[in-house]
């Protein structure tokens, strides 16, 4: 009886530390897991204790015991100059827009990374890639894809629920890079590929049609949010360049920027409450069978001439290559 009595007593226990996990929090299942999200957050991204919580669903004392039991230093390992710029997978827990947040309801984390400044304490800009992935349908312009809740998506209208996905490494021919691909229900794929070099980080996207019609007007939203980009995060789109395809913003006296673009980029454009930059782009058609795709740049630059900046970036071919 006592066994019995003892059993259902730490059932209870689990199900109500399962209720009151905050919502969207995803638990590491693994020590390798814990140590990954917990240097993550707390030597990367900074993060307070409660954020990290919101992102994980561990207690104060489960975090302070993690941190002491995987030997978690809070020190920043220093980067070297030629190293690749430092790339995660951004955690959640810790909203990646300052303004406009009732048109991002729930942030999904799996489309978003962060890229950190080359510059020592620059912090860090999320890119969410996609944000959205629009197309023409015979009713109309239709989301396929929203990495948050704001304008329903056709899975929205059909009560069809999208499952969590995690960003994953990879290494091939020594370098290494972050993708995410999803299937949608109708057999859609899609997926992004982000890839970090010392001076740039290349970005590539891909749709493959599942299904028997072909897929047109399929524009997509690539959204570079500045809230933790130090000196970068004013709202207001005075410290903004647009110049097609790039899209660029600078600090106070514009020594620094960050550059981004999309190629082919339809529209160039920044939306100064959340503060973001913008390089829509829009895949071609795509046939049924067949696979489409994008590619992106974003940079960061110390100086003042940013027009030669952008001529020097458009020389390296990063369009076609």
């Amino acid at each position: 009886m006592y066994l019995v009595r003892s059993a259902v007593i730490l059932a209870l226990m689990a199900s109500q530390a399962v209720a009151e996990e905050p919502a969207g929090a995803r638990r590491p299942r693994t020590d390798d897991e814990l140590k990954f999200w917990l240097e993550n957050m707390l030597v990367w991204h900074r993060f307070e204790t409660q954020e990290v919580t919101l992102a994980t669903g561990l207690t104060t004392e489960e975090i302070d015991a993690a941190i002491n039991r995987l030997g978690i230093s809070r020190k920043r390992p220093p980067r070297d100059k030629d190293a690749p710029l430092v790339v995660l997978p951004y955690p959640g827990g810790r909203h990646p827009r300052i303004g406009f947040l009732d048109g991002a309801v729930n942030p999904q984390r799996e489309t978003k990374v962060s890229i950190f400044a080359p510059w020592a304490d620059g912090g860090y800009a999320v890119a969410d890639v996609p944000e959205a992935i629009w197309h023409e349908t015979s009713a109309g312009r239709k989301l396929l894809y929203l990495a948050h809740t704001h304008v329903p998506t056709i899975w929205d209208e059909q009560k069809s629920k999208l499952e969590p996905l995690e960003w994953t490494k990879v290494e091939a021919k020594g370098k290494i890079a972050w993708q995410v691909e999803r299937t949608l229900p109708n057999k859609v794929v899609f997926g992004t590929s982000v890839a970090p070099h010392a001076d740039h980080v290349e970005m590539h996207m891909w749709l493959t049609n599942g299904t028997p019609e072909t897929l047109g007007g399929l524009v997509v939203q690539n959204c570079v949010m500045l809230k933790g980009l130090v000196g970068f995060d004013q709202q207001t789109n005075d410290n903004k360049l647009l110049q097609k395809p790039y899209v660029a913003c600078h600090n106070s006296d514009k020594t620094r920027w960050i550059i981004t673009a999309w190629e082919p980029c339809q529209r160039p454009w920044a939306n100064a409450p959340c503060p973001c930059l913008h390089s829509d782009p829009k895949f071609p058609d795509c046939e049924p069978g067949k696979t489409v795709r994008i590619r992106g740049w974003l940079s960061f630059f110390e100086g003042k001439d940013i027009e030669a900046e952008l001529k020097r970036i458009d020389g390296i071919g990063w369009r076609t290559n």
